[in-house]
């Protein structure tokens, strides 16, 4: 793991592939995302390398001559690292660390780091040590590389692997602790929910930096942590918010990224939950970034896998203000239109006008539309409450009347 103070001008490469499933622009935006990443983590990516391959190299994950060229930059600029956009397999790390000499990084090792920098509760600090520990497990023996380096292979390989051994079972019994400790944690949340009577849930969920917290903090006027960094939220919030004379319990998750590790997908249940048990979710979309249909597609992807993506959604098109779309010269015959050329207008007539989902175009750093963005809320909570307290009718219409 990156030592925190070390990696405050940590210099590093990055490194990804272009294969017949990622093509160049999907690799060039993974990277984007790859050095944001890196940032968050403290470090700066000075120098990116993409090589074509029908596939990685097994072996290397690499082709040897691209390792080389990786190898020669680093040597003559004196970068300590190299991060990779995939999850390196056990091999694949050990041969890279062989050539290139120095600490090798994959992306789920870097989100790892991150969320083990962000982590504040008990929750998460368990959640990720359970997450670190798994991708350790099958990791160890490049701990042990020292051993290779001693004269002579007889006589060392049996304390070697009896220490790597016994590295295995302390790893596979810590994390067996932390199952054990998981599990009582999500015990006392699901009394916590249960302890919040039957008020109208509602989560925030959507990619993250789309600025979930943000919204949150203007809705709840509480003053959740938000910057302009990947997974600044780690920890589940829940605040009692008020809209006209609703009350109801919004909630701010863990954004969600793609080639999210596994292992952080199964230990972060507990703040799953929170979607899972959720009446209405308002899916937030950084509607200013080229790429948001795919980070809706990947969020979508993940409220399928747990059972949440036919809850009734309000999709909230977030900061408006920082958007912008490409011009094309009226002289211009030649340049064909694209999505980039959508204007806000343009968006609202395609697929969000669908009448099936509930959409609302917002900022809420600058609090654009926010009146609107509260009534559209209010409606389908409304729905929700009417649904569970259909005696209490009288307050809306003594409200309204």
């Amino acid at each position: 793991m990156i030592d925190q103070k070390e990696a405050i001008s940590e210099k590093a490469v990055l490194i990804g592939v272009i294969t017949q499933h990622q093509d160049e622009a999907q690799s060039q935006e993974f990277l984007d995302e790859l050095e944001f990443l890196t940032l968050t983590a403290g470090g700066v990516a000075v120098k990116r390398f993409v090589q074509k391959l029908e596939r990685p190299n097994p072996k290397t994950f690499l082709g040897a001559g691209k390792l080389e060229d990786v190898k020669a930059y680093i040597e003559s600029h004196g970068i300590g690292t190299a991060i990779f956009d995939d999850e390196l397999s056990p091999a694949q790390l050990r041969n890279i660390e062989k050539i290139l000499d120095c600490k090798i990084l994959d992306r789920t090792n870097l989100i790892l780091d991150i969320f083990a920098q962000r982590a504040q509760t008990s929750s998460a600090k368990t959640q990720v040590e359970l997450a670190q520990h798994q991708y350790l497990l099958p990791r160890l023996t490049r701990l042990w590389t020292h051993l290779d380096k001693q004269k002579g292979g007889i006589g060392m390989r049996g304390p070697g692997e009896t220490e790597i051994e016994t590295d295995r079972r302390i790893i596979r019994d810590k994390i067996a602790l932390l199952k054990k400790k998981l599990v009582t944690i999500d015990k006392q949340m699901a009394v916590q929910r249960k302890n919040r009577g039957k008020m109208v849930r509602v989560a925030l969920v959507g990619y993250t930096n789309v600025g979930k917290s943000t919204l949150m903090n203007v809705v709840s006027k509480s003053d959740v942590f938000a910057e302009n960094k990947l997974f600044a939220t780690l920890d589940t919030t829940v605040r009692k918010v008020v809209i006209k004379n609703i009350p109801f319990l919004m909630t701010d998750t863990v954004g969600f990224i793609r080639k999210l590790p596994t292992q952080l997908v199964e230990s972060f249940k507990s703040t799953l939950d929170e979607v899972r048990e959720a009446d209405l979710l308002l899916h937030v979309v950084d509607i200013s970034h080229p790429n948001f249909e795919d980070h809706i597609a990947s969020v979508n992807k993940i409220l399928d896998e747990i059972d949440s993506a036919d809850k009734p959604t309000i999709m909230v098109f977030n900061k408006i203000d920082a958007y912008t779309h490409e011009t094309i010269d009226e002289d211009d015959l030649v340049t064909e239109r694209t999505k980039a050329h959508y204007t806000l207008d343009d968006w609202k007539r395609t697929w969000m006008n669908d009448l099936q989902k509930e959409s609302i175009f917002i900022s809420a750093l600058n609090r654009d539309n926010l009146e609107a963005f509260k009534d559209k809320t209010y409606e389908e909570v409304k729905k929700i409450h009417i649904q569970r307290f259909p005696y209490n009718d009288f307050l809306y219409y003594e409200y309204e009347g």
